[in-house]
């Protein structure tokens, strides 16, 4: 091989029948020809990463389908908030659901021996209308019970103008685009408890030929998939089922609700799936937890769980709680559906 003109190379090969050599020649690139491919790739490399970036921004940032202008009056949803002498964890639920779109109203479940002080009602009365998302603004009301139970959180409530009731304790959180999703699935299915807890009745043993029942806590329903009772901690519900609770529901499971301080999550739970003969939905959300333990995480809670099961489904005469598998999810935010 020599070195020619132009700036390549030749080449010379033996042909397989004779010695005479047979020239090729071989290009070489320009000195810049390089770095022009390279910029070139580095470009189209940029142009790709920026056109997925703008596609993730618009997927993520993108407007709700269930966020936007609210519902006209009385086709929106009373949050029905159970309370316990933590004020501080009152006003933050006040704040963070006063912005969520569909509220009409907020009614504070209020059982404790003194009444809300002016400062307190004023406060959250300021605070809801500060962080409404309705141009109307958004009722605010206390109802005062004298006694001490906790059916009072299902307390027939006359003056409600929605169909619609969420029913959620003041120290849990759910972001508004969930809370907006649940909302939607019960427009659906307005006879069905729509909520974010789900829990499951398991058939345990019979017992003196009588059925026996074991409550199955969240770790049971994640390794099933089934469910039978959404918790009214964090639940829709229309609002008759209050006056049901309240007039209709046999009145020694209210009794033992007040005696024991436990299971009226449950007892609405009966009272539903014994009205509709169907299953709840479970929606799935990001629950915070922005209090202390409550009092599913005391020893033996399971096991009184299990108790009012029992004695419920004796009380009915029939076990009318139904178990599904059927969980909502928004496909939008989730990467595996």
């Amino acid at each position: 091989m020599k070195g020619g003109g132009g700036g390549g190379f030749r080449l010379f090969f033996l042909s397989s029948g004779n010695s005479r050599r047979i020239p090729l020649r071989l290009r070489q690139l320009p000195a810049g020809s390089s770095f022009k491919i390279k910029l070139l790739l580095f470009w189209c490399v940029a142009f790709a990463l920026l056109l997925v970036l703008i596609l993730l921004l618009l997927l993520c940032c993108r407007p709700s389908h269930y966020s936007g202008s609210s519902p006209p009056p009385g086709r929106g949803y009373t949050i029905v908030m159970n309370t316990w002498k933590r004020n501080d964890l009152l006003k933050q639920s006040v704040v963070h659901y006063a912005s969520c779109v569909g509220v009409e109203s907020i009614r504070i479940v209020w059982s404790e021996p003194d009444r809300p002080s002016d400062s307190l009602r004023h406060a959250l009365w300021e605070a809801a209308q500060l962080n409404c998302k309705s141009c109307n603004g958004i009722e605010l009301k206390f109802d005062i019970n004298e006694e001490d139970s906790l059916n009072n959180r299902f307390k027939e409530i006359m003056d409600i103008k929605t169909d619609a009731i969420f029913s959620i304790d003041d120290d849990v959180l759910f972001p508004c685009t969930s809370v907006e999703l649940a909302f939607s699935v019960w427009q659906s299915a307005p006879t069905a408890m729509v909520g974010f807890v789900p829990r499951m009745h398991w058939p345990d043993k019979v017992k003196e030929n009588k059925e026996r029942y074991r409550y199955g806590g969240w770790w049971s329903v994640w390794w099933t998939g089934t469910y039978s009772m959404v918790l009214s901690k964090a639940a829709f519900f229309h609002k008759k089922y209050l006056h049901l609770y309240t007039n209709h529901m046999p009145v020694s499971i209210r009794h033992y609700v007040t005696e024991h301080r436990n299971c009226e999550d449950i007892a609405m739970s009966f009272l539903v799936a014994n009205v509709t003969g169907a299953p709840p939905i479970w929606v799935q959300g990001r629950m915070f937890e922005i209090g202390s333990s409550g009092i599913s995480s005391m020893g033996g809670h399971s096991e009184r769980r299990s108790q009012c099961l029992d004695l419920f489904a004796e009380i009915y005469g029939h076990m009318p709680l139904v178990a599904t598998s059927t969980k909502v999810i928004d496909s939008r935010h989730s990467w595996f559906w």
